[in-house]
């Protein structure tokens, strides 16, 4: 048996615009830092340490509920969390805490459901 070749889902390289640059010359300070290259510039100058260069980057990976929402809380402390949710949201990031937020599929989720089958019937308290 033979497999087929599965087709990428990215466009090929020539037609993916480079990240952080955009149409619009009138941008502020904080669209501005929407590529990876640019965000790391920013932290590098801001001279104090920042949640996802402090703490092991697995936090802001994580699988589950109780560690996303723990990963969020670090993220509510940095400086640059509006300028890095910004860049996740122009980037599609493909899962992980970004600005704050969870991506997962390139999309802002409000919160990680558990693994498994919601239940059938309530529960009584």
């Amino acid at each position: 048996m033979q497999l087929e070749a599965h087709a990428p889902s990215v466009p090929p390289s020539g037609t993916i615009p480079k990240p952080g640059l955009t149409e619009d010359p009138d941008l502020t300070s904080l669209t501005s830092l929407t590529s990876l290259t640019a965000l790391d510039d920013a932290i590098e100058n801001l001279g104090v340490p920042v949640p996802c260069r402090s703490y092991d980057p697995e936090v802001f990976f994580a699988e589950s509920p109780a560690d996303v929402e723990y990963a969020k809380s670090l993220c509510r402390t940095c400086p640059l969390i509006e300028a890095c949710l910004a860049g996740a949201k122009e980037r599609r990031e493909p899962w992980g805490v970004w600005g704050g937020e969870l991506f997962v599929q390139g999309v802002v989720v409000a919160r990680k459901r558990p693994r498994g089958r919601p239940r059938k019937n309530p529960v009584t308290a």
